[in-house]
């Protein structure tokens, strides 16, 4: 458990209050993870939504930073992976061990038992060690020996991974990517962003001058189970319901995608989109909200026609022209 000197938070009477919670995380994880604002604003909601997060981008962008430092805002457990192609899959889950002194069988637990699980190059496994983690993802327990252990709340799985066409790697399994509630891209920071990123880090011996364990403690784990409650009960007009299922709907039939989202990526767009609403202060969901949730609930969920592919379109260039097709409701 990470120790701060600030008293945290410890309790949330309202969606007022999961407003100021959601501002308050998005600065702490912001002193230390420079130039991504948009980043850190989607790795809150997801927090939020309670789902877990794909994360993909070139190595040295911070991404284990961001989710140490998510971690040190609500004092919460942070375990890694770091997965290699030898790995096994009781290397992620734990394993029973015969004790020859007590005669009795011992378990194990791997690293899955924390808070925020970061599976550090999750792409670098082979498919059956990935799919090691689709138990804890879905049911927030883990089987170890035919015995289900529970995993402490909150939990979420923040997944990295090297983009797919470099060496070395394994696309995850369909079934795997749509456990994920949102892949946020990471991006090479601008001039300025990294200009600061540089000196801070090196203003410390050993490279240590953004420490992510160094960020304020704003809460605990309890308060953020209840901002997860909280958030689940923002309201939902039905033509905004009916508006996500349509642009879910539409990738499925749209010009150029092979493979459209399935019923949990409309799940995991509503979702979304009502944690964006509380951080936008609101209690209930705009179109607005379902529109800036799509392009991160989506891009993982479908995938590009090959000869489309060929021609330099990506998914997000297809995704966006869906959302301009699909019609949005005026409230």
């Amino acid at each position: 458990m990470i120790e701060h000197e600030e008293t945290p938070l410890t309790e949330i009477p309202d969606l007022t209050a999961v407003t100021g919670l959601a501002n308050s995380l998005r600065e702490q994880v912001s002193r230390v993870v420079f130039g991504q604002d948009e980043t850190v604003a989607q790795v809150v909601a997801s927090l939020l939504a309670g789902g877990h997060v794909l994360l993909e981008g070139k190595p040295g962008l911070g991404k284990t930073h961001m989710v140490l430092a998510l971690a040190s805002t609500f004092g919460g457990d942070f375990g890694r992976i770091q997965f290699t192609p030898d790995m096994m899959p009781s290397d992620i889950t734990g394993f029973t061990l015969f004790d020859m002194k007590s005669q009795t069988f011992q378990t194990r637990r791997g690293p899955v038992f924390t808070n925020l699980l970061l599976a550090d190059e999750i792409n670098r496994a082979p498919a059956k060690t990935q799919a090691a983690l689709l138990e804890v993802m879905q049911e927030q327990q883990v089987t170890i020996d035919g015995e289900s252990h529970p995993v402490t709340a909150p939990f979420m799985c923040f997944a990295t991974q090297n983009p797919i066409e470099q060496e070395g790697t394994y696309p995850l399994p369909e079934a795997q990517l749509d456990r994920f509630l949102m892949k946020v891209l990471i991006d090479y920071p601008t001039m300025e962003d990294e200009l600061q990123v540089v000196s801070n880090v090196t203003s410390v011996a050993g490279g240590q001058g953004l420490n992510p364990r160094k960020v304020e403690q704003v809460c605990d784990s309890e308060v953020i189970i209840e901002a997860q409650r909280l958030t689940a009960t923002v309201k939902v007009v039905p033509e905004v319901i009916d508006y996500a299922l349509r642009l879910t709907r539409h990738t499925r039939e749209a010009p150029g995608m092979s493979l459209g989202a399935g019923t949990r990526g409309a799940i995991s767009l509503v979702q979304v989109a009502k944690a964006y609403a509380v951080m936008g202060g609101r209690d209930y969901v705009i179109p607005d909200d379902i529109k800036k949730a799509s392009l991160p609930v989506f891009r993982h969920r479908v995938q590009v026609a090959p000869e489309v592919a060929i021609s330099g379109q990506n998914v997000d260039d297809l995704l966006a022209s869906s959302l301009e097709a699909v019609v949005a409701p005026r409230i």
